[in-house]
């Protein structure tokens, strides 16, 4: 594990001064590795806050403060151990079981649980699974042969869509809409056809067969900036420069190799730089690069043109009352995949009432309706899960949509995620749309941002965690591979 103090060389002086621009996941990532291996290094953020994406903020008008849900799985080992490093890895509530809810005709949703029982991985699962009530046996088999696809691994290549995959391995439709579809589009944030079996097979490998640890969902307890705060405390007491409210405007190279950042009225230099900053900003500031002629071959600049950005919409709502006893489920047949009940996640008294978080991935039909059409929506949809609600009052609500929350990990976009290491030497990407063979989550957010750190020492995977390793027969069948 990386040291919470900085470690210097023999000489007690750094070996490089490093200016990294953005203080999402990715940046707080890599200014962390480098500053922990001894740099000097400043951070540069745009925004007032800190986190990205992943960040909350205080409602102007309803005395509240709001984040967009993140998730965490017990297989991203880097997310973990950053966040372990900080100190706050009691800031996560574990748990073990899924739960899914399906409406049912004038009755209570039926529940189908899945969670680990004693048997060993993969099969840990089974018992739970094959109890599920939302599946027949026809459902279950073709999932089980499904699942089989990835008891070795998931597939190396990226070239064939999920939609694809389904048609070949004759899963049954009930299969798809009550286990695929939910967890590909609520982890993926797309259809189908817009996501490549590469990485919804690792979710699938990882979530269900590798180790009871390896799925375990993990939820923040507190709201994301508050939850990612100790992250920049502890990069302060590192030593890490870290600024808010300065956008860099231009990157140059001076002519003695070293990198130029302006932001605003000033210039700072340093002998490497870090863009870990979104697609469009990260183009933005490359694009002088490749019309000064800098770089030796225009084919070395990155082709942003084959990411898709995807829409996440939520729907925030607080209630008088304890409306459910679940702090999270899946829910089938609706255009909502995802429940969460923050007041519960968040140990709120039961007296306090309800706060509750309904997540729509892939929202494109979302973004072009009214907020009003969307809560009217979601409201007469969770009666049909939670039938409590019918007895409390809405206090409030709030709906949110983030147009640009993801990117879509289409078929052969791999080809096109850049390394860290760019063509020019000291200049670095980091971000979760860089190379890191994961999707865009939190846990590749926090690779880049070490792979590109170690690119800076050159080492590229010094800063990596260990993944975490399989169990039970999974041990002997990943040696199979």
């Amino acid at each position: 594990m990386l040291s919470t103090t900085p470690q210097r060389r023999a000489s007690d002086a750094p070996s490089t001064d490093v200016i990294v621009v953005g203080a999402g996941i990715a940046g707080l990532a890599a200014a962390v590795a480098l500053a922990s291996d001894g740099a000097i290094v400043k951070v540069l953020e745009r925004r007032p806050f800190i986190g990205g994406r992943a960040y909350s903020y205080p409602h102007p008008t309803l005395a509240e403060t709001l984040d967009s849900q993140h998730v965490v799985l017990g297989c991203c080992t880097n997310f973990l151990q950053l966040i372990e490093q900080a100190g706050t890895s009691w800031s996560i509530r574990w748990y073990n079981k899924l739960c899914f809810l399906e409406p049912t005709a004038n009755a209570d949703p039926r529940r189908s649980w899945i969670a680990p029982t004693f048997l060993p991985a993969p099969a840990h699962q089974s018992l739970s699974f094959l109890r599920a009530p939302m599946l027949d046996w026809q459902d279950k088999l073709s999932i089980a042969r499904g699942l089989a696809h990835f008891l070795r691994d998931y597939p190396a290549s990226d070239a064939e869509s999920m939609a694809t995959w389904l048609k070949r391995t004759h899963q049954t439709s009930r299969a798809i809409r009550h286990f695929w579809e939910p967890v590909v589009v609520g982890a993926l944030n797309d259809s189908f056809d817009n996501c490549s079996m590469k990485y919804a097979g690792k979710i699938f490998h990882e979530s269900f067969l590798r180790s009871p640890q390896a799925g375990r969902l993990g939820i923040p307890a507190k709201p994301l900036t508050e939850f990612f705060e100790p992250v920049v405390k502890l990069a302060r007491r590192l030593n890490v420069g870290l600024r808010t409210n300065s956008g860099v405007t231009a990157i140059a190279q001076t002519a003695n190799g070293r990198w130029s950042v302006r932001t605003g009225e000033e210039e700072l230099e340093a002998s490497s730089v870090i863009l870990a900053t979104d697609l469009r900003q990260t183009e933005r500031l490359m694009q002088p690069l490749a019309a000064s002629g800098t770089s030796l071959d225009k084919q070395t600049h990155f082709d942003f043109s084959h990411f898709t950005a995807a829409p996440i919409t939520t729907i925030h709502l607080w209630y008088d009352r304890e409306v459910t006893d679940l702090d999270h489920a899946v829910l089938l047949d609706t255009r909502i995949q995802w429940l969460f009940a923050k007041s519960r996640i968040r140990g709120w008294k039961p007296e306090r009432g309800s706060y509750l978080e309904l997540v729509i991935s892939s929202s494109w039909p979302e973004i072009h309706l009214s907020r009003q059409q969307i809560l009217a929506e979601a409201l007469r949809e969770l009666e049909l899960f939670l039938p409590r609600i019918r007895q409390a009052k809405l206090l409030k609500s709030a709906v949110l949509k983030e147009a640009r929350a993801t990117f879509s990990v289409t078929p052969g976009l791999d080809a096109h995620r850049p390394p860290q290491l760019t063509a020019y030497p000291g200049l670095y990407v980091a971000g979760d749309w860089t190379a890191t063979d994961w999707p865009s989550t939190m846990e590749g957010a926090v690779r880049s941002g070490r792979l590109a750190a170690g690119a800076v020492t050159g080492d590229r995977q010094q800063f990596l965690a260990p993944e975490l390793p399989a169990t039970g027969l999974m041990r002997l069948l990943s040696r199979l591979r």
